[in-house]
């Protein structure tokens, strides 16, 4: 199977020979007709919207003969010739993407030079950002769970490892947020929404993985400082993305929300220096973290977030460092019976975040009974020849 950029790049060769609403490629994904669509959605019926959005509307559908279920995005092109290679690029790039932490892509519709359709299969538990805020009336009020919330993020830093060195060119998510991780019926995290990725070069090269942008795209407050300043994108973009996730996470807070006149990310600095970090601990949470577990937690969450992007942790040492504190996590509590624990313990070494993730996961199972070789960085991806 021939390589993504090789797709994309034969897709805008012949974009410009023929009308932008005959796109014929021979994709491994089903291409629905405006009929299919019709009927899916029930003549777009607005008791099946699911999710607003700036350039058209989610609808929740069914196909089949209403045997599956199936989120239906539309996407305004209004014949655009730019919205139009953004949509086939999505399109090329989803249709390959197959990975447990990936939302599965079904196919799309294309019949006019107005409308583009998006087909995924239907996540039941919603997205992330409505559970986290509140805003689901459809499911238990109840805040999540911290054992899940760190099930969320082992999940979601696998999917983007993969990303990042699992395919034959890396690539760059650019918009990691709440609403863009969605949930299954088994609570497992799926990234959606690559709208807005970016093609790195070849995965296993040498070449500097960066790329320069003057159309800065994404969501601010998750944005690295070196993309929202000056348009630099690298796969430690995504880190500091996540970064702000695992900070919203342990917080509750919304990366905008000013504390103190500071964003989470700065006053999560200050407490880590000042050594008060368990002031930003989600009331909810107090008492339900492991102690051991909160300190490698906040160690990941604070390395991913400096300014400097080549002192991140790139997201395969992140993935591990994260299943080690679910591990730290699972002992405790399997240990305590009841999960009420000291919270004067909730502390941290205000220069630990210093060392590499890694390192710090290294010293802590040296602690433990859990052996370096279980905690090897085996977790990355092969490659895949698409």
């Amino acid at each position: 199977m021939k390589g993504i950029s090789e797709r994309i790049s034969k897709l805008l060769r012949k974009s410009g020979e023929r009308r932008i609403d005959q796109p014929h490629l021979a994709l491994p994904c089903r291409r629905f007709s405006r009929a299919e669509i019709n009927i899916a959605t029930n003549n777009f019926d607005k008791n099946l919207i699911v999710c607003r959005g700036s350039f058209g509307n989610v609808y929740k559908g069914f196909i089949d003969d209403r045997t599956i279920s199936v989120a239906i995005k539309h996407v305004n092109i209004n014949e655009s010739r730019q919205r139009f290679h953004g949509f086939m690029k999505q399109v090329v790039l989803v249709c390959q993407l197959r990975h447990p932490n990936f939302v599965p892509f079904i196919g799309y519709c294309l019949e006019d030079e107005r409308h583009g359709f998006l087909v995924y299969e239907f996540m039941v538990n919603d997205d992330l950002a409505r559970h986290l805020n509140g805003t689901n009336p459809d499911h238990d009020p109840d805040p999540v769970p911290w054992k899940r919330r760190l099930q969320i993020c082992v999940g979601v830093a696998r999917g983007l490892h993969y990303l990042h060195t699992g395919l034959k060119h890396t690539i760059f998510h650019c918009d990691v947020k709440p609403s863009n991780i969605l949930l299954d019926e088994k609570w497992e995290a799926k990234l959606s929404d690559f709208g807005l990725s970016k093609m790195g070069p070849p995965s296993l090269s040498k070449a500097l993985t960066r790329i320069k942008t003057n159309r800065i795209v994404g969501t601010y407050g998750y944005m690295a400082p070196e993309y929202a300043m000056n348009g630099v994108l690298t796969d430690k973009s995504d880190v500091y993305s996540f970064g702000v996730l695992l900070l919203q996470l342990l917080s509750g807070r919304k990366p905008s929300e000013l504390v103190e006149q500071m964003n989470l990310v700065s006053w999560a600095r200050k407490c880590k220096q000042e050594g008060t970090i368990n002031e930003i601990i989600d009331p909810y949470l107090m008492g339900k973290i492991a102690p051991e577990c909160f300190m490698v937690y906040v160690d990941i969450a604070t390395s991913c977030v400096r300014n400097q992007a080549e002192r991140r942790p790139t997201m395969g040492e992140v993935h591990v460092c994260l299943e080690h504190a679910l591990e730290l996590q699972e002992s405790a509590d399997a240990a305590a019976g009841v999960c009420n624990y000291c919270v004067d313990e909730y502390t941290c070494n205000a220069s630990s975040g210093d060392a590499s993730p890694i390192d710090m996961v290294w010293e802590t199972a040296s602690e433990n009974t859990t052996s370096a070789e279980e905690l090897s960085l085996e977790t990355a991806m092969p490659n895949d020849q698409i």
